[in-house]
């Protein structure tokens, strides 16, 4: 499965990093909150590095992860303060941090053939024996029900790219599909691409309890700070015991 090749990686980082960059300041927020005011940050499925620059800026360490080379090439050049690696981060190394976040609904995704609940639990594991005593593992997802409501077809565009989006929810597998159709400007036409996008879906209480099998003190969250989540979209504080 194409996980954010050349053109849609280029469409996400021109015109769907709101989200990063209003969760910012809620998160820097619960970074101090919880006692961790410099140290190294984990962004698991850190995309084209919005999230990792806000961090950079505050003189964090931050080792960035994601699946997709082209994100990858746009972080190194927005945040390159930091460290940035090509992988998923259900299998990737973790070194000792303080604390490791993961923004945008990215534990959901079904790009590496480890994900679903078997190695999201084993991901949780691995956050757990990597953080410090007193570390926090940040993060949200979406659950079952999130496209109730949305019109499954929809058409977006910028000032050089327009996407065909089609989003399919399957109740009894509790499974989303977003099937992407791109098109970006290349000189005076523009070039097409295609992408299958395909989540698991979870639901927070049962994310929750896995949490707290893996070691954590955790806690569900409505938003990051003064920025909130829409329905079916929620996010989740643990902390590793001191």
């Amino acid at each position: 499965m194409t996980a954010y090749d050349r053109d849609l990686a280029y469409i996400h980082d021109t015109g769907f990093t709101g989200f990063a960059r209003k969760a910012a300041p809620g998160l820097l927020r619960l970074l101090r909150e919880n006692g961790i005011a410099d140290g190294l940050v984990v962004d698991a499925g850190c995309g084209s590095g919005v999230w990792a620059r806000e961090l950079t800026d505050r003189r964090y360490g931050v080792l960035g992860i994601d699946i997709s080379a082209h994100m990858i090439r746009l972080a190194r050049k927005q945040a390159p303060a930091a460290k940035f690696q090509v992988g998923s981060f259900l299998a990737a190394a973790l070194p000792p941090c303080d604390a490791v976040t993961s923004i945008g609904e990215c534990v959901n995704y079904a790009f590496d053939r480890k994900s679903g609940k078997k190695g999201l639990t084993e991901f949780f594991r691995r956050v757990y024996g990597a953080l410090r005593p007193g570390g926090v593992f940040i993060f949200d997802i979406v659950e079952p029900g999130v496209a109730a409501g949305a019109p499954p077809r929809r058409f977006l565009e910028g000032p050089d790219w327009a996407i065909l989006l089609e989003v399919t929810e399957d109740r009894r597998r509790k499974t989303l599909t977003r099937q992407i159709v791109s098109f970006r400007r290349a000189g005076k036409l523009y070039r097409r691409s295609e992408e299958i996008h395909r989540l698991h879906l979870y639901s927070g209480s049962e994310l929750l309890a896995e949490l707290s099998r893996a070691g954590f003190e955790a806690q569900l969250l409505g938003g990051y700070g003064r920025f909130r989540f829409t329905p079916a979209h929620v996010g989740f504080l643990a902390r590793k015991k001191t």
